[in-house]
């Protein structure tokens, strides 16, 4: 069975795995819908489509096996880049792939809560990162609007740093694929919260709140993708357990958004 798992793991499988979880949470839309008025031929779907298909996970996943090799190649082979904590990224991996996915999806997912943390504190970031908000029908592919900036941010800020972590594209593919589901689950129109995991797992319930109109604290609330442990010992979680959600999603300002997408794919740089 791991060796089945390995197998699918390989770089040219995303475009399957990407497929199979987009249509799981389609499926689970379909058959438990939170918002049972809300339909799936909502306003700018087929915009949603483009971001899909545009940015999907693929571009992250290419530019983490892009940035990775190269940056090791210099820093290790020809330079012989040699630290202290090189000891740890080494030592792990040697270990299952399975555990390599793990951690390699636990340091990732810090990294994402803090530059997702920034995309709203840095103003020149949030002028970007506001196209994801503009989101007011809440549904799984929702994942994938996001400005193309922001997975050259992403790419600087994450994948950079975590080149000296792992060599192995089957573990970038894993954590890569995890991350999408996990995603998609987070906006998909489902009344999910994990019960008692809600303090480990981000989910739709607590996700929905990160959208709302209006920010609990003063960024906003909820930066976590994957785990939302983050939040609770940042501070900056939001769960109102008896509440099911916000009355209004988006951002002050809407009104003077850009509703086309060759508008929202443009609009920053002429600012």
């Amino acid at each position: 069975m791991l060796q089945s798992i390995q197998m699918l793991l390989s770089p040219r499988h995303y475009f399957f795995w990407l497929l199979v979880v987009s249509a799981l949470c389609f499926a689970l839309e379909r058959l438990h819908p939170w918002r049972r008025e809300q339909s799936w031929r909502r306003p700018q779907f087929g915009q949603d489509v483009f971001f899909l298909l545009f940015n999907g996970h693929i571009f992250a996943a290419l530019t983490a096996l892009w940035v990775v090799q190269p940056v090791r190649s210099v820093l290790i082979d020809r330079y012989a880049f040699d630290a202290w904590f090189l000891g740890l990224p080494q030592h792990i991996q040697g270990k299952p792939i399975l555990i390599q996915i793990a951690v390699f999806l636990l340091v990732k997912d810090f990294a994402e809560f803090i530059i997702h943390y920034l995309l709203h504190r840095v103003h020149f970031l949030w002028v970007f990162h506001r196209l994801h908000h503009s989101i007011v029908d809440m549904d799984w592919i929702g994942n994938f609007r996001f400005h193309w900036m922001e997975s050259v941010v992403y790419g600087l800020l994450k994948w950079l740093p975590l080149a000296l972590f792992v060599a192995d594209g089957r573990v970038m593919l894993g954590v890569a694929a995890f991350s999408t589901l996990i995603g998609h689950l987070n906006h998909a129109n489902l009344r999910l919260d994990w019960g008692p995991l809600r303090y480990v797992f981000n989910s739709p319930r607590m996700h929905l709140w990160h959208h709302a109109y209006e920010n609990q604290h003063r960024y906003g609330q909820n930066f976590g993708v994957v785990f939302s442990a983050w939040e609770w010992l940042f501070r900056t979680a939001y769960f109102p357990f008896r509440e099911e959600g916000p009355e209004r999603l988006g951002f002050k300002g809407m009104a003077n958004f850009p509703r086309t997408l060759w508008q929202r794919l443009l609009y920053p740089l002429g600012r």
